[in-house]
């Protein structure tokens, strides 16, 4: 059983987690965002379907991106070497969110709900939600979002109107948060495509402990990307620097 708590209360720790579902902690509470940001703060986010009471998740391992870590594929570094994209920070957060939202299976079903959607804009506004926008000629190919805390990143969904749309937004991200010293991305749950990025598990345990000293340091003055940021170059050499250290 898990415990069904009123708007304001405290979670639970992270260990009263359940293994089956894994990760499940709790239910009830609010999508504000104070809420958010101490959930986020604890390594705990939300993720429920429409209908369901909002439940809170926390799973053991836990999916990650190393930044240093990050691969690239053959067909992704042909991608960037062409230079045919233009990536910004937050030009389009709304629009990338409604993507990100769109049905994506047989049955029209998305966990992304209209109130998950209000609650990641009212972070935005606050300046702890940032979305990374992929355009060629004028309209949007690709992107992502998540939730910014100090020198952490939350990653909550990516979408692509191209091939490798989402992946080269993630490149780019990758390559500006090793240049704010921005060390992982959080991944939530393990999947085969976050894993040929250079995505692994991790123990919860290392997990939460990383989150609570990022959460408590200051990340970037503006979320911008360096106009002179070459990703291929700034992940290659992040890339030589893992295997040498």
């Amino acid at each position: 059983m898990i415990p069904f708590l009123p708007p304001g209360a405290a979670f639970p720790p992270v260990e009263r987690a359940l293994r089956r579902p894994d990760g499940l902690l709790a239910a009830g509470v609010d999508l504000s965002v104070n809420t958010l940001v101490r959930a986020y703060a604890q390594g705990i986010f939300p993720w429920f379907n429409e209908g369901d009471p909002i439940l809170w998740w926390s799973p053991n391992p836990r999916m990650v991106l190393p930044c240093a870590e990050f691969h690239v594929s053959r067909t992704l570094r042909r991608r960037l070497k062409r230079r045919d994209v233009r990536v910004s920070f937050d030009e389009a957060f709304a629009e990338v969110v409604d993507a990100c939202a769109a049905p994506r299976d047989e049955e029209g079903g998305t966990w992304l709900i209209p109130d998950m959607q209000a609650a990641y804009r009212a972070l935005h506004e606050a300046g702890l939600a940032h979305s990374v926008e992929v355009w060629r000629e004028g309209r949007l190919a690709g992107g992502l979002y998540g939730v910014a805390l100090g020198r952490m990143f939350f990653g909550e969904s990516m979408m692509s109107r191209e091939p490798d749309g989402s992946k080269v937004a993630l490149a780019w991200l990758a390559a500006q948060m090793l240049e704010w010293d921005m060390p992982v991305i959080d991944c939530q749950m393990a999947t085969p495509h976050l894993a040929s990025l250079g995505a692994r598990a991790v123990p919860r345990r290392d997990f939460t402990a990383w989150v609570a000293l990022l959460v408590r340091q200051p990340g970037p003055d503006r979320w911008q990307f360096d106009p002179a940021l070459d990703p291929l170059a700034r992940l290659g050499l992040a890339s030589m620097a893992a295997v040498t250290d």
